[in-house]
């Protein structure tokens, strides 16, 4: 369902140069690398990056570009790209599956007392777990963008043979119940953060509601089989709400990090406030406002602009 048409039906008549797919992975390839670099500034804290610690930093920006040679391989071989990005998408989940495993480890006491072995402190104090989570989404809604829905909304994927996989859910239902789930992880990462400073700050509570309301509003779009106009509306609501509360933490966090003469000092902008923190939020508003577009893939369009003589020889 194109809900953005639902929403203004003259854009109908306008149509991007790209596909929802090609600018789903798109941001994936863009996320995978902007988590690399913030990955390596949070581990930078320690002083020490251990090795394991190496491999989100290096498997981030390596996917991301893997991911764009994919993009111009799917121009001239969709099956190919299609493959490869499916490697590098799966290997994104495993590494942010193991990441929360291992923050999740380091956080807990497992020699402690009985009920004391993972505490709210704990995980308050403790490498963010939540925080890996970012590497299974990207992988998530990047693996769904990657296989070719025929026809669109119906759940049903394009397999290597002609066979098709049936899925409970379309693709853009799928998408909306993962902008939920990211948009639940970014806020309960949120909190875990401001914890420390036990909310003092009146700001703090904007990325709290706001990421709630975001993970509500998700859920009941992916609920919803045909949203209806004013669902469509409330939804382009929450995305801008998302984008502003990034902007607004982001200034912020560089206030915060900046001394008091509003001096520039590298280890303050390392072991302060996580300066790219705050733009997770605009990151799913990002990824919510790339679901509202055609849901139609740059294949499936292709071949409905193709000659019926071209088609049959296909």
């Amino acid at each position: 369902m194109y809900h953005l048409a639902t929403l203004a039906p003259p854009i109908t008549r306008f149509r991007l140069p790209f596909s929802r797919d090609q600018l789903m992975l798109l941001l994936a390839a863009v996320n995978e690398i902007f988590l690399g670099i913030d990955i390596y500034l949070a581990h930078s804290i320690s002083g020490t990056i251990v090795p394991y610690e190496w491999i989100p930093i290096i498997y981030g920006p390596v996917a991301g570009v893997v991911l764009l040679v994919a993009g111009v391989i799917a121009l001239r071989a969709r099956p190919v790209a299609t493959l490869l990005a499916t490697i590098v998408l799966v290997g994104s989940i495993v590494v942010g599956l193991l990441g929360a495993y291992f923050h999740l480890a380091r956080a807990s006491l497992p020699s402690g007392p009985e009920g004391e072995r993972l505490t709210v402190q704990l995980l308050v104090w403790g490498p963010p777990v939540m925080g890996p989570l970012m590497f299974a989404f990207v992988g998530l809604w990047g693996l769904s963008a990657a296989w070719v829905e025929d026809p669109p909304d119906s759940g049903r994927l394009r397999m290597p043979g002609g066979r098709m996989l049936r899925l409970p859910l379309s693709k853009t239902r799928a998408y909306l119940l993962m902008f939920s789930l990211a948009a639940l992880s970014t806020v309960l990462s949120s909190v875990l953060d401001h914890a420390r400073t036990q909310f003092e700050n009146p700001w703090l509570w904007l990325p709290t509601v706001v990421g709630v309301f975001a993970t509500i509003v998700g859920f009941h779009m992916a609920v919803l089989e045909r949203p209806h106009r004013y669902d469509v509306a409330i939804f382009v609501f929450t995305i801008a709400l998302l984008v502003i509360t990034g902007l607004i933490g982001t200034v912020l966090h560089i206030d915060d990090s900046l001394t008091s003469r509003g001096q520039f000092v590298a280890e303050r902008f390392i072991r302060g406030a996580p300066i790219m923190a705050p733009m997770l939020f605009a990151n799913i508003g990002a990824f919510g406002l790339l679901i509202l577009l055609d849901p139609r893939s740059e294949v499936l369009v292709k071949e409905e602009s193709a000659p019926p003589v071209a088609r049959q020889r296909e």
